[in-house]
């Protein structure tokens, strides 16, 4: 059989930078477990407008919808703060997701024992928070029409925006969080404001539906999404799965960003529709930002990008075990007080660069076998 194939997108910033360390993992994949990747790179954001005056070439478009996955670091910068909103770096990324369709995007947040003091929240309510935001990416009010801004007839102006959704829209969203949970805790949660939105009544019953004719056997609660924020910052450990529609898993995911403390911590997937092979359309990116203040320094904190090829191990190639293993080596450095500038707080640790981190992540690989 062939390899897999993965492409990598390193970006701006830190970008190229934390890539540095997922492609020592990658290359010991291959060395140490037999587990090979058919690996290309290419260029998106910034730097690819610098070569192309694009933040997205059509070649690497076309290249990232053969893989089965696509790796990418960060985009964006200063630099690129003036250019006309079509060539923005981000513009790119936005691309990326639309060709591809990607429409499940999948935001775990998970706090590390040895990271629970970094929370805003008390440690007894974060330490071992281990859930995951199911977020629909391609619909709703972000993409909704009309949209704009138009003369109103007071010699005014209004903004429009429309939250429109379609049941096939929401019954392969809710289908996503329904298969994550079977790998998990069997336990799904879905958030919206059927109580005044007419979105949101439809958003419930087609996710009713999904589940009482396709998953019977995954708990199914529903929320609104307001008490659901409240939810999350009270108790969020009685969570498991969240799904929810784009805006308010913007929002709610963003919250459960900082239970865990550290941006540098996060990973993120988006996924689309299975093809031939079985494997989803994927983009496995890190949370953060390009982080241009810090870039060139070896402080960037490579952890987030090394967990979402963790999750490519997980969600692309069916290697659950292999990606626990990537996630174990990580805890086990935490744990050891190893800690990259973003990490260090009062209680101490090691000081540590980014390609330190990385080969310390190596060791305990190393030490799992």
């Amino acid at each position: 059989m062939a390899n897999p194939s993965l492409l990598i997108l390193a970006g701006d910033g830190i970008g190229p930078e934390v890539m540095a360390e997922v492609k020592k993992i990658i290359g010991w994949f291959g060395t140490k477990r037999g587990v090979h990747f058919d690996v290309s790179e290419d260029l998106v954001g910034g730097c690819a407008y610098d070569v192309h005056g694009t933040p997205l070439h059509d070649d690497t478009m076309a290249k990232a919808l053969q893989v089965d996955a696509v790796l990418l670091g960060a985009v964006g910068g200063p630099k690129y703060d003036t250019l006309d909103f079509s060539v923005k770096p981000e513009r790119g990324l936005l691309r990326l997701r639309k060709e591809m369709d990607l429409f499940s995007n999948l935001r775990p947040a998970q706090c590390f024992d040895a990271l629970a003091d970094f929370s805003s929240l008390k440690r007894d309510i974060v330490a071992g928070l281990d859930i995951v935001i199911v977020r629909e990416l391609t619909s709703g009010v972000y993409f909704g029409e009309p949209r704009g801004i138009f003369p109103d007839n007071e010699g005014g102006r209004v903004g429009v925006n429309t939250q429109r959704y379609t049941t096939n829209e929401i019954r392969r969203v809710a289908r996503s969080a329904f298969e994550l949970a079977r790998r998990r805790n069997n336990k799904v949660c879905s958030m919206e404001k059927a109580n005044v939105m007419e979105s949101g009544i439809l958003w419930r019953e087609e996710v009713q539906w999904v589940h009482d004719n396709e998953y019977p056997d995954v708990e199914l609660s529903h929320m609104y999404a307001d008490a659901g924020a409240m939810q999350l910052t009270r108790w969020p450990k009685q969570f498991d799965v969240i799904v929810t529609d784009n805006l308010f898993g913007d929002l709610l995911s963003d919250l459960a960003a900082m239970l865990t403390g550290s941006l540098g911590m996060l990973p993120s997937a988006s996924l689309g529709a299975p093809a031939a092979n079985g494997r989803p359309k994927a983009l496995y990116e890190p949370v953060h930002g390009s982080a241009p203040d810090i870039t060139g320094k070896g402080l960037a904190n490579p952890i987030a990008c090394i967990l979402s090829f963790a999750m490519a191990l997980r969600y692309s190639f069916d290697l659950g075990d292999e990606a626990a293993r990537v996630e174990a080596a990580v805890e086990k450095v935490l744990a050891d007080g190893l800690r990259t500038a973003d990490l260090m707080g009062p209680e101490g640790g090691t000081p540590i660069s980014t390609t330190g981190m990385g080969d310390a992540i190596i060791a305990a690989l190393d030490a799992s076998l």
